[in-house]
């Protein structure tokens, strides 16, 4: 089997048809249509194989997360995803892996009604590249850049729960009940993109970033790139029970909440005059989500307190994941 072969064979009708994909796979583009009044976000991610999953992971965990991290990304954005592209670096021609990984691609693209419109293939060390696009409004276009002081901070979902269940792979943490450790482990294997959430903050939030490389980290891109800054009240925290069954402490499942990452929340800051109408629209959807703190005019200043009370980490730790 050839580079041609294996695409036709695995990728060609592996994904949901659109109707907006005049050209897909088969020629050397695709050819989309973009609807009137609709801006076009655009994301890439790469996964590569002991660095965002494990050498042991299945080719359908790989292909989960390698579709879930871009639907996050476009979610912060507030975008309803549309097409995707995949860039396949694979070491040998394994049919039982590639066919296990195609249907679960197809799987994926028919829940999210996406099409795969191209991308290309090459032999090498194993890695997914997935570039995602999305429509949005012009004017509800979701940026880490809005947020304002006095601005409730917002997170959907637990925190912490993906960097635990990695840690359990890693034989790290150790979770007896087994409920509570396929839950954690299934987090970090294959996390839930908020979409919807994302878009209903349209208009709503004035900022709003996913939570990939840890809360801290990337709170701070939000309180740095609005020029003000936070106030977390870390006893506010969402954390799941098999989370903090399965700790030491409180300050270790604070810990994961705040510093791993691959959650894949959404992080969100929303006005005071827009608090209730989130609100209703997120329960309106089922979608769990916590007030964790508030934005303040100290520029670039992060604020933990714990019941009222100013908190320090007793170990010293890096605030959030770092490729360098």
């Amino acid at each position: 089997m050839n580079e041609f072969s294996l695409i036709k064979r695995y990728f060609a009708d592996a994904s949901y048809v659109r109707k907006d994909v005049l050209v897909g796979i088969g020629d050397d583009a695709a050819v989309t249509k973009t609807p009137e009044n609709q801006m076009l976000a655009t994301t890439t991610d790469t996964l590569v194989q002991g660095v965002h999953f494990l050498p042991n992971s299945t080719p359908q965990d790989i292909a989960h997360k390698a579709i879930a991290v871009n639907m996050s990304d476009l979610a912060a954005m507030g975008a309803e995803p549309s097409w995707i592209s995949l860039s396949m670096s694979v070491p040998e021609l394994d049919e039982e892996w590639l066919q296990g990984f195609s249907e679960k691609l197809k799987q994926l693209t028919e829940y999210y009604s996406i099409q795969l419109i191209g991308g290309d293939t090459v032999k090498g060390p194993l890695s997914i590249t997935i570039t995602a696009q999305g429509f949005v409004p012009e004017q509800s276009i979701l940026t880490r850049s809005g947020a304002k002081n006095g601005d409730w901070l917002f997170v959907t979902g637990t925190l912490g729960d993906a960097g635990a269940g990695l840690d359990i792979l890693k034989h790290d943490l150790n979770v007896e009940d087994y409920e509570d450790k396929q839950f954690l482990i299934n987090r970090h294997r294959r996390p839930s993109p908020r979409v919807i959430a994302g878009t209903v903050l349209r208009r709503l939030a004035t900022s709003c970033i996913d939570v990939s490389d840890g809360l801290l980290q990337d709170v701070m891109h939000i309180a740095n790139t609005s020029d003000v800054g936070v106030i977390i009240n870390l006893d506010k925290l969402p954390i799941s029970g098999a989370l903090g069954r399965n700790v030491a402490d409180l300050e270790q499942a604070l810990t994961y909440a705040c510093i791993s990452g691959d959650d894949y929340e959404l992080l969100f800051t929303v006005p005071e005059e827009h608090r209730t109408t989130v609100q209703t629209a997120l329960d309106s959807y089922s979608v769990p989500y916590t007030c964790i703190g508030q934005m303040t005019g100290a520029t670039g200043k992060l604020d933990l307190r714990l019941d009222e009370e100013p908190f320090e980490f007793k170990e010293p730790y890096a605030k959030g994941y770092q490729h360098f």
